[in-house]
């Protein structure tokens, strides 16, 4: 066990227990853009690119989807208290305007240091503000390897695409869905995600 890790949380698909970029997409944007982006993903488009085309199609008023992300959007189990005792840093793809408020539904937005893109939401489609535009010199991409803390022993969790590189350069990973299955196809170690009352246990 790592005596003083620094915890770094992946939101999509980890912290929540759906994907809410996924959940936007499919109920305020184009869902033929969004499955034929998505096949694309890593092959001729970038994971910025991707974003950028999904989210190019969602034209609702921003307050109206933070409203119905706040109703359908659930946290996994243990989330608040893990976050009251070790303060992670959360990394993510999505966009403060939509996590800041399930954060402060939870009652933990002053507790956890926050990187994430932003959003300019146009009537006629939104835009996104890359919180990075430099290229990882590992994996080509503008990535979360860069936001891991220095100095220290790094536990990561994470689910997904975006969080491959970041779980390669971390101290400890636990790890689900499509993650687990990409590091499991690699040999590389991590420990199984199910909820945070579990990964508590194990710092």
């Amino acid at each position: 066990m790592f005596r003083q890790a620094l915890l770094v949380l992946d939101w999509d698909g980890t912290v929540t227990e759906v994907d809410t970029l996924h959940l936007v997409l499919e109920e305020f944007g184009d869902r033929e853009i969004y499955a034929r982006v998505e096949g694309a993903l890593g092959r001729t488009m970038t994971l910025n690119e991707v974003i950028a085309a999904e989210f190019a199609t969602v034209t609702a008023p921003l307050g109206e989807v933070v409203a119905w992300l706040l109703e359908k959007a659930r946290i996994r189990p243990g989330f608040a208290e893990l976050v009251r005792t070790h303060r992670p840093l959360i990394v993510s793809s999505g966009f403060h305007e939509t996590i800041e408020p399930l954060l402060a539904r939870e009652g933990v937005l002053e507790a956890v240091e926050l990187r994430a893109n932003r959003l300019d939401p146009q009537a006629d489609g939104w835009r996104v503000l890359f919180r990075t535009e430099h290229e990882c010199g590992t994996c080509g991409e503008p990535c979360k390897r860069e936001d891991l803390p220095k100095g220290g022993e790094v536990v990561f969790a994470g689910d997904g695409y975006s969080d491959r590189c970041a779980a390669l350069a971390a101290d400890r990973v636990f790890a689900r869905d499509g993650l687990a299955s990409w590091l499991k196809s690699r040999s590389v170690p991590f420990e199984p995600l199910t909820d945070f009352h579990m990964l508590a246990a194990q710092l």
